[in-house]
């Protein structure tokens, strides 16, 4: 009779399986899913250059710092900016209002000479017709 080969089949797969749990845990067989083995290289270097810079002297306070120094001098050039702008938006105002008044008083002078030529006109027309029936000049 033959001897069945399955418990020394069961055995070195369960030993293997024993020797893996070990090695994915790095030598802990209490835990071996905390301290997983790393990855790639690529999780590697992206770890290390978190961690740099988070360690990096100045990283909390001074950005803080440096970005409202930018912030306020963002905030200063608007407010020279605006200042700049509402003076030219005044300067034009003011140029079309002096143009505004210029036409006003060149159209109402233009006016002015119409009427008068009209009525001169409408006076010799006037004298004309009543010429005609007998009337004097």
């Amino acid at each position: 009779m033959s001897r069945s080969r399955m418990p020394l089949i069961l055995g070195l797969g369960a030993a293997g399986g024993v020797g893996y749990y070990l090695y994915s845990a790095g030598g802990n067989p209490r835990n071996p899913i905390a301290d997983p083995p790393p990855l790639s290289h690529e999780a590697d270097a992206h770890k290390l250059s978190s961690e740099a810079k988070t360690r990096m002297p100045g990283r909390g306070s001074e950005a803080q710092k440096d970005a409202e120094k930018y912030g306020a001098q963002a905030g200063a050039k608007m407010d020279q900016f605006a200042g700049k702008t509402q003076a030219e938006i005044a300067k034009v105002k003011a140029d079309a209002e002096a143009y505004g008044k210029d036409l006003k008083h060149d159209t109402l002078k233009k006016v002015d000479e119409f009427d008068r030529k009209v009525e001169t006109k409408t006076a010799e027309a006037k004298s004309g017709i009543s010429s005609w029936f007998g009337g004097s000049k």
